[in-house]
């Protein structure tokens, strides 16, 4: 953050809003095209939360739905997930490109916790509440670490400079979609919690995650339109809707595996080829 003028940061704080020029208004106080799209993956993971509570958890409450997870507003809350990591890709595109104002990062990082450590961590207490075999303490203790998770991981990003084009850890957006799909893959109840709780460790994690660049960006993007494709299908109960979502469910999983470990492949490799080239500098 920049230092402001106390008396111009004074004035703009009140309701003379008449009084500020906006010509006068300090630059770190200025929002970016880059910021717009950050309050829109904050907006994303609120109604997220809205949709989870009023669509599942009171009409459970009341006796007035079905019971457990209500496929319409569990889906347009995972939906909106998605749609605010699709924010949270353009952003930092869009700010790389055009101009970033001295707020984004803090935003950046205040958006992600909503929408990717509130928003999950608030779904996994739900489904702790509505299925029938779940254990609703121990789900809101998952959901706390979670939520902790999350915390602990966007603050360790803004503390800790790693080389270009590598996350340390998996990505919140990432590790929030990963948390959802295992709720929405109905596994039993203790394999559900493990799931939970081990991707909350890759999160705080040092496993390297590549940035979503280039064509990793593209691909990216093309699961997200992809799975909203699938849990439209499973929110309508469309044929072969159940199996669709299982389906992008259990590959969320997957590649949530999977990533990790060819990331430390890669690194021991790379640490293999470092010791070659050193063994045989030092025998010339």
């Amino acid at each position: 953050m920049t230092a402001t003028d106390p008396d111009s940061a004074h004035a703009g704080s009140g309701w003379g809003l008449d009084e500020a020029d906006d010509d006068e208004m300090p630059l770190s106080t200025r929002l970016s095209i880059a910021d717009t799209l950050t309050l829109g993956n904050a907006t994303c993971g609120f109604m997220a939360v809205y949709f989870t509570t009023t669509g599942v958890l009171i009409p459970h409450l009341t006796d007035s739905g079905d019971g457990g997870m209500a496929r319409s507003s569990a889906a347009t809350a995972v939906m909106l997930m998605l749609m605010a990591s699709v924010f949270d890709l353009f952003d930092g595109i869009v700010a790389r490109k055009l101009r970033a104002s001295a707020m984004g990062a803090e935003l950046d990082n205040l958006s992600d916790l909503i929408s990717f450590g509130l928003a999950p961590a608030y779904f996994v207490l739900v489904w702790g509440m509505v299925a029938t075999d779940a254990n609703q303490h121990v789900s809101a203790l998952a959901a706390i670490v979670v939520l902790l998770a999350v915390v602990l991981r966007l603050a360790r990003f803004s503390c800790v400079t790693l080389r270009d084009g590598i996350f340390q850890g998996m990505p919140s957006p990432f590790g929030a979609l990963t948390v959802v799909s295992i709720v929405l893959l109905e596994l039993p109840f203790i394999p559900t919690l493990l799931a939970i709780i081990g991707t909350a460790w890759l999160m705080v994690s040092r496993v390297e995650y590549p940035k979503p660049r280039g064509k990793l960006a593209v691909g990216m993007l093309s699961w997200i339109v992809l799975a909203m494709g699938m849990l439209a299908a499973w929110a309508l109960d469309s044929p072969g809707g159940e199996l669709l979502l299982q389906t992008g469910c259990a590959l969320q999983l997957v590649l949530g595996a999977v990533i990790p470990l060819f990331a430390t492949a890669r690194r021991v490799n790379t640490f293999r080829d470092n010791r070659r080239e050193a063994r045989a500098a030092a025998q010339g």
